[in-house]
Formats: C-alpha cells, structure tokens, sequence
C-alpha cells in the first residue's frame, strides 16, 4: 500500500468516525434529550469502541496480511454507519427498565458501539500494510497519523458548522455510509475485475434506495408537518389541540419536548399554564396603556412574547433566541409577523445579558426544560448580572420543572436567588394549591428588585380573579421547608450539578426508573 493511498483511507476512516461521534448527540436528543450523561456516552461508547477496534484490527493483519482484509473492513465499517439510522428507530424510543444513566448509556452502545469500533480497526491495519520496512518508521506512522488527525479535524468542524444544518444527520449517515463503502471498493482490493466491482455497485444502489425510503426520510405524517436540524435543536411543528380538547394548536416540538403551542386563530390563547401565571402577575403589575421594557430569554414559539404584544401596545419586547432557525421557523409557520414590534436578538443569554446596556422592567427566563438545562443561565453569577440589567422594582420570573416533594435543583435555584435578591424577595408561584399532593410540576421562581411585595399580588388574586385565578403563591413556611432540602446547593459557574439534580424528575415523568 502506499504512503498516498495510506493518507487517503486513514483521512476519510477518521473523518467519518468524528462525524458519527458529533452527529451521535443530535440523533440522540429527540428520544433522550441533550444532557451531560448523553454526550459522557456518546465519547465513552465511542472511545472504547475504537479502542477495542484497535485492538482487533492489529491481531486480524498480523494474522492475515493482505489488502483485502482492509477492503472487507472498510466494506462493514460502512455497513454499520448505514444501520445507526434504522437502529435508532428501532431502540431509542424504547423504555429499557433502566435508570437514566444507564439507559442513555445502553442505547448509545447498542447505536454507536459496533460502529466505532470496526473504524477503529482500519488504523493498524493501514500502517502494517504501509510499513515494510522498520527504518524510516517513525516517520511513516508519524505522517500517517497526522493525516488521521487532520481527517479528525475536519470532520469536526465540517459538522459542527455546516453539514448538520445543511444536510440533516440522517442524510450526513447515510452520506458517511457510501463514502465508507466506495473507499472499500477503491482502496480494499476486494475485486480483481472491474465488471465484479460494477454488478457489486449496482447491488449496493438496488438495495440502498429502499434503505433510504424506508429508513432515512424525514419522519413526517399527518400531524407532523414540518421537520428540521439545526445547530441547536430538532425542530418539528406538529397539528394537535389544546386543553380544551378541540381549539386546533401548532406544537414546536424542540428534541423531545413539546416547547410551546400556538394557536394560529387566536395569539391570545396561552396553553401552557406556567405562560398564564406569567400573564397574572403582569396584569396586577402593568394596566393595558402602561409602557414597560420586558426581555425574554427562550422565544420557543414566542407565545408569551406575542401576547405581551397584543395586550400591552405600549410595552417594549425583546427575545433572546439561541438559535436563528426557531425564530425562522415562528416567522413562517406560527404566525409571527414581519413587522412585529418584538425584537429578537439570536445569541446566547448569557453573553446577551453580559453585554446588554438597556434597563428592563421585567426579564423571564423560559430557557429550562426538564432535562436539557443550560446550566450557566441558572448560576449565582449569571443572575447576578441579570439583577443588574433590571430596574428599580423590576422582576424577574423563571419557569422550573421539579418534584415540589424532594427534587432538588428547584430548592438550588431558589437558594441561589436568595444570595442576589434576598430572601424577602423570592417567591414561588405554582398552578395547583393542594402542595402535598403535588409531585412534579411547573413552577415559576419569581425574584423581585426593591420593595416590590408578592403578598399583594395573591390579595389581587383573590379579590380580582377568585376561582379563575391560576397563580398560587406558595407560603413562606413551605418556602422554608423547600430551602432545607439537604441535597440541594448554591449554584455556581465552577459547581452546577444540574443535570443531576434534574435526572430524577426526567426518568419519573417518562418511566425510565425501574422502581416504576
């Protein structure tokens, strides 16, 4: 084999290898979220993978050395990539009677596993094949890896920054499949005779077009009308209805996890319950003409920002939304006009926040999720640069899913308002006032500047709304109550155990906990 044909195949093994391993996680999220324990797997599994690989791969050329058995890996390496997406379909979703650690590491194995590791095999196989002679072999493996290392790179970045939202990873798979098996074809000396290589060829398009039918188009049907891959997210827009059981909704469904919903006839209609506390506590705070500055970190499907809109026409709105392709997607399918006065700036909260010289009035953070939780946005230092964009008597409202009962990362948050705003000036707003019935739920945190006093806000409710209220303020006994929790903690940039303070609330509202 020579020194060319060595970088070529070393090049294309490790740039396809690197492309399995980063689309691994987007593949992953629509069934298991995108968290610490999915991308710990996803480089585990792959590492021993490679490194097991390895192994094989040097025994099976001492063992038989000859071209082919290169060509007969390459041919199953691309195999295998073509089996990630029907795998996926097959074992993601499935409910292994695991917990979350365990059952995100079985499906990552059962998926990326095998072919990590025959990729693995074709590095020592290509530099015994190259290597004939022990004295310029330092220098041999020496370029032989660096082209493999660049191949790495490559494929790294190539994903990370284009193909993804270019091609999707479906078609990034598949794409990585037929390169894999025509290197086979043209580096692994498998067929003697150009005829036995073209009938082979013509075998492989017969059979992957059914493949690609059946298995690797996008998963639309009748509710489900819209899909796509972005840097961020899997974005799908599903028909459904809301609470109601017959007002027709959209749904963003953002990896697992339906987002927002919209109705189209009516930007007035909020489903979600936390969205509709939201709404109670600027009705007491703010009447219809009154001009405040509102920020939102998390547009989703910019329901609530859209309902600012229409029902305060004086009021000033601006959306944080990490990913421009959300935001598209609001604009052309869930009704968010052009010329609306809502102003979206995509970029990352923090670094928003951090550069922001504007005053806000109020600043909701509907970034969290119930696995998926950035953690440098629930930090001591990342609010305490929000209290320092908020004005006097401004507030600040986070919506927080946990188990009221014992989950931890709730008490955490509210522990690390408590060293920015004070005690005295945080609050908890549920949906539901039977508290020793409620397990997990949605919650808004709410942290209050200057003198602003909630108290008042539940004495509004009770004389404004009476029984159509949704808000209920949490008492300050079980305020207290939730702060002793032992296991939770002030979080911070250098100490944020999020995912797992979170994992519990995850593997119970989905059933991935075997007690269950």
């Amino acid at each position: 084999m020579t020194l060319l044909e060595a970088y070529i195949v070393m090049f294309i093994a490790s740039f396809c290898s690197l492309v399995m391993e980063m689309t691994a996680g987007r593949i992953l999220a629509p069934f298991v979220g995108v968290s610490l324990y999915t991308w710990t797997s996803i480089i585990g599994v792959i590492l021993a993978g490679i490194s097991i690989g390895a192994y094989i791969g040097g025994k099976l050329v001492d063992r038989y050395l000859q071209r082919r058995i290169l060509g007969i890996l390459l041919l199953l390496s691309g195999v295998a990539a073509l089996a990630i997406i029907p795998l996926t379909n097959m074992v993601a979703a499935y409910r292994f009677p695991l917990s979350l650690m365990w059952r995100i590491f079985t499906v990552t194995a059962i998926i990326f596993f095998i072919p990590g590791c025959i990729l693995g095999t074709i590095s020592p196989v290509v530099v015994r094949l190259t290597l004939f002679s022990l004295n310029k072999a330092g220098n041999v493996i020496g370029k032989i890896y660096a082209f493999s290392t660049l191949g790495a790179i490559i494929g790294t970045f190539a994903t990370g920054f284009l193909l993804i939202s270019w091609m999707g990873t479906r078609n990034i798979i598949f794409a990585m499949g037929i390169v894999l098996i025509l290197t086979a074809l043209f580096s692994g000396g498998l067929f003697k005779r150009k005829p036995a290589m073209i009938v082979f060829l013509a075998v492989c398009a017969l059979c992957l077009t059914p493949l690609y039918i059946a298995a690797y188009r996008i998963p639309l049907n009748n509710r489900t009308y819209y899909y796509k891959e972005s840097n961020y997210y899997t974005i799908k827009l599903s028909k459904t209805v809301g609470v109601d059981h017959r007002t027709p909704v959209e749904a963003l469904v953002l990896d697992h996890l339906i987002h927002s919903y919209v109705n189209l006839a009516d930007p007035l209609d909020i489903e979600y319950e936390y969205e509709r506390i939201y709404g109670e506590v600027l009705k007491w705070m703010y009447g219809r003409q009154t001009a405040f500055s509102s920020l939102s970190i998390g547009g989703g499907g910019y329901t609530f920002p859209r309902y600012m809109e229409l029902s305060y026409p004086k009021a000033h709105i601006d959306v944080v939304e990490i990913d421009p392709e959300i935001t598209t997607t609001v604009y052309n399918y869930l009704g968010l006009p052009r010329n609306t006065r809502i102003r979206t700036f995509n970029t990352d909260g923090r670094w928003f926040v951090m550069n922001c010289s504007q005053k806000y009035d109020v600043i909701l953070t509907d970034a969290f999720n119930d696995l998926s939780i950035p953690y440098h946005l629930t930090t001591r230092e990342f609010l305490r640069q929000v209290n320092g964009i908020l004005n006097e008597d401004g507030i600040l409202m986070s919506n927080i899913i946990d188990n009221f009962q014992k989950g931890p990362f709730l008490p955490s948050y509210i522990l690390t308002l408590d060293e920015i705003f004070g005690k005295r000036n945080v609050y908890l707003i549920s949906t539901r006032p039977d508290f020793e019935n409620v397990r997990i739920s949605t919650f808004i945190v709410v942290a209050t500047k200057g003198n602003r006093d909630m108290s008042k806000f539940d004495a509004w409710l009770k004389d404004k709304l009476h029984v159509k209220a949704k808000s209920v303020l949490v008492s300050d006994a079980l305020m207290r109550r939730l702060r002793a929790n032992p296991q939770s903690v002030v979080l911070t940039d250098d100490y944020a155990p999020v995912d797992n303070l979170i994992a519990p609330v995850f593997e119970e509202r989905f059933g991935y906990n075997r007690k269950q």
